[in-house]
């Protein structure tokens, strides 16, 4: 979860930021959308499905550098075609310049239109992780797309943890790893703690059913803007947005009445999708250029920890970014605003070897 979540829960709000945060966005080929089914795909646990679809979006012609771009839970690769984000990247002149680059936007299994708990298995859909979900993007790439070799992979958020991993799964597959609003180390702490609580105030909702609802159960929304209001938004951006107890209130009350399009299923598989996440005791076997980027006032993965730090020590030509905290920036949300770092993509993108 990322942007895609405030653009979903809190969409008035948000979008009135992304469309200040951007002087002018600029214009990048209309994106291209695909399917493909991969026949009887095996989870980690030994399942398998026999059909499993996976979607995807393209930006630029195919003749272009690839360059993989990775969503955040609950998002798509809908929720990365933003001003903030794509109009500020993939433009003439920009730093993912579509003219020059092929950027492949996957739907991570379970969300999106690739194939996902709501589309008929409700809560019999395998139980995915995020070795899963990488695995799948890999396959897309490689057998459907017949991509051997990106440029770059940049995620954000889910989508920065999936870099992490690609990065020690797949070390010769890309020359850069962008992995954002995330760290290279085991779930656990607040970050799991409230996905762990977002999950079990679903499933004790009598109105979940075990997964056999006939319409969304309540809690869904209101768990979703709880864990959204904690983890997100930044101390000093909610602050300029709620200076006062009443704005605080009207604030809660537009985020609770807003459309909401969550299914509480996808929900539960998604945020339990990093339930195993650990990529620390592999970063020694990263081989591309890094450039890790987080915000100050990130909520779930803050910086005092001084676990990027340490984890950037172990990694051959590897750097980080933390964008100082400021009642412009959002919180876990802020790298959804790539003004804040397009400079520093451009400098490794120019200068990092092709492999």
């Amino acid at each position: 979860m990322t942007l895609s979540f405030w653009r979903k829960a809190f969409a008035p709000m948000l979008l009135g930021v992304l469309a200040t945060g951007v002087a002018s966005a600029a214009d990048y080929p209309a994106p291209k959308h695909g399917e493909w089914v991969v026949k009887d795909f095996r989870f980690h646990t030994g399942q398998t499905l026999p059909e499993l679809k996976l979607a995807y979006s393209t930006v630029g012609d195919p003749t272009g550098e690839p360059v993989l771009v990775l969503h955040g839970t609950n998002g798509s690769a809908e929720s990365m075609l933003t001003p903030g984000f794509a109009g500020t990247l993939f433009g003439p002149g920009q730093p993912l310049d579509a003219r020059k680059y092929f950027i492949i936007l996957p739907d991570a299994i379970g969300t999106g239109r690739s194939s996902k708990p709501s589309d008929g298995l409700r809560a019999a859909f395998p139980a995915y992780n995020y070795d899963d979900m990488v695995q799948a993007q890999y396959r897309l790439l490689t057998e459907h797309l017949g991509v051997r070799h990106v440029r770059a992979i940049i995620g954000n958020s889910m989508g920065g943890m999936h870099t992490w991993v690609w990065a020690q799964r797949y070390p010769d597959f890309m020359d850069i790893a962008v992995p954002m609003a995330s760290l290279p180390a085991a779930m656990s702490g607040r970050n799991w703690m409230m996905r762990r609580l977002l999950v079990e105030a679903i499933r004790n909702d009598p109105e979940w059913q075990g997964g056999n609802y006939t319409r969304q159960p309540r809690s869904l929304q209101f768990a979703s803007v709880f864990f959204g209001t904690g983890t997100n938004g930044g101390n000093q951006g909610l602050q300029k947005l709620a200076p006062t107890r009443a704005a605080a209130d009207a604030l809660v009350e537009q985020r609770l009445k807003a459309p909401f399009r969550g299914d509480a299923n996808d929900h539960i598989y998604q945020w339990e999708a990093s339930r195993d996440y650990d990529p620390e005791p592999g970063l020694e076997r990263i081989t591309a250029r890094v450039l890790a980027i987080n915000s100050a006032d990130d909520e779930r993965n803050p910086p005092e920890l001084g676990v990027l730090d340490k984890a950037i020590a172990r990694i051959p030509h590897a750097q980080a970014y933390v964008i100082p905290a400021s009642a412009d920036t959002l919180g876990h949300s802020t790298v959804g605003l790539a003004r804040f770092y397009q400079d520093r993509l451009a400098q490794v993108l120019t200068h990092a070897p092709r492999r």
